[in-house]
């Protein structure tokens, strides 16, 4: 398991929390996601066989949030 942390710009309401978080729920390998709302951060668990940061950072950039940094643990 590899965790990973996207940095964003400023989220502007609650209501983009469920909108990551599902959208991310939804791609491969990807075993659990904290919105943190408030840090404008999302921290991710996924199996790094099926996915990389680099793509879960593609999904949120697709969904219009922007992706300021990427921190791999």
């Amino acid at each position: 398991m590899q965790k990973v942390t996207l940095k964003l710009g400023e989220l502007s309401c609650p209501s983009c929390m469920s909108k990551i978080q599902k959208a991310m729920l939804q791609q491969p390998g990807v075993h659990h996601v904290d919105v943190l709302f408030n840090a404008s951060k999302v921290k991710v668990e996924f199996d790094a066989t099926q996915n990389t940061p680099e793509q879960l950072a593609q999904v949120i950039a697709d969904l219009g949030y922007q992706v300021e940094k990427i921190i791999v643990k």
